[in-house]
């Protein structure tokens, strides 16, 4: 094949390619921000339960704090509750997505910082790393690293 037809092909079938690429990346983006959202409307709710809703409701659920890790769905769902029992403890919850890697087409890592505003009591705020993963269609949390 001809150098310079075989580079314009390349040119034409990159120039397809990149912009669908660019519109899953930025579709997906779109999908774990709102994630996060959901998170954060239902904490500032004080509602526990709808927050895990985005993670993986699996004995396989990893979760790092500075206390160690959790393992399994109810064993985080728990120790938020032991954790927050009570709507001034809870606070309101915002986030900020500091980079969001694709790791594969159904995983993808998330660096960021939460931060807990409280009233009459210290507020809360770090860094998090969360590992999503794409099950049966919708974006779970699979491993949270928080501290």
């Amino acid at each position: 094949m001809n150098t310079r037809l075989f580079y314009l092909i390349a040119i034409i079938c990159f120039s397809l390619l990149s912009p669908a690429s660019g519109q899953e990346s930025d579709r997906v983006r779109t999908e774990i921000e709102d994630l996060l959202s959901m998170q954060s409307e239902a904490w500032n709710k004080g509602d526990i339960e709808g927050f895990m809703q985005t993670y993986w409701d699996q004995d396989e659920l990893q979760f790092l704090s500075k206390s160690g890790p959790t393992f399994g769905y109810q064993n985080t769902l728990q120790n938020y509750y032991k954790r927050y029992p009570d709507r001034q403890s809870m606070g309101q919850l915002t986030f900020n997505v500091i980079s969001l890697n694709k790791r594969s087409r159904k995983v993808y890592s998330l660096i960021g910082r939460y931060h807990l505003e409280r009233v009459g009591i210290d507020n809360l705020e770090g860094y998090f790393l969360l590992i999503l993963q794409k099950i049966r269609g919708h974006w779970k949390i699979v491993a949270d690293s928080t501290h």
